[in-house]
């Protein structure tokens, strides 16, 4: 027969009520326990006394008798000193579930797709702002030198690129 020391539900609707009871591993959580070894009240403080009572030469026979215990009454057995501490690694425990990563991923789709749109139309006012105020000094340059015109007229895409680019990092 397999032994549990578990928590057995007790007490009415969101009014949760526990005791620690030693059970046969096959019967239900708040069925048929063979004894009483204490109580969990979670709606009392953290640090009340009364939170939680154990019977801790019960619990200590029961488990030479080799009854296993759950991580809840393990965990209470380590806060009284009892049992040694388990190191516990969960490191997904703050990652958001299925579900929510889903939502998450939807959400950055849908904004991606519609951020193009409007960043398209901020880049375009700044982009005619650089053109009407470059304009001048490139009248004044193309005067001063006929010979850069030519070069100008040749390569217009590549040095219009050039000289906006520093026009841009002015402004920011």
């Amino acid at each position: 027969m397999a032994m549990k020391i578990r928590l057995a539900r007790g007490g009415s609707k969101k009014r949760p009520f526990y005791r620690i009871v030693a059970a046969d591993s096959r019967m239900p959580r708040d069925g048929r326990y063979i004894e009483k070894l204490g109580t969990y009240n979670p709606l009392l403080p953290k640090d009340s006394d009364e939170r939680v009572k154990m019977n801790v030469e019960r619990i200590q026979y029961w488990m030479s008798e080799g009854a296993q215990v759950t991580d809840r009454v393990s965990r209470f057995l380590e806060a009284a000193g009892i049992l040694e501490k388990k190191t516990r690694n969960n490191p997904k425990k703050a990652l958001p579930g299925q579900k929510a990563q889903d939502r998450a991923e939807e959400k950055l789709a849908k904004d991606s797709t519609e951020a193009p749109a409007e960043e398209a139309v901020a880049e375009e006012a700044p982009a005619e702002e650089t053109a009407n105020e470059e304009a001048p000094a490139e009248e004044t340059a193309n005067e001063e030198a006929p010979a850069e015109e030519t070069a100008n007229e040749e390569a217009p895409a590549e040095e219009t690129t050039k000289e906006e680019a520093p026009a841009e990092e002015e402004k920011g």
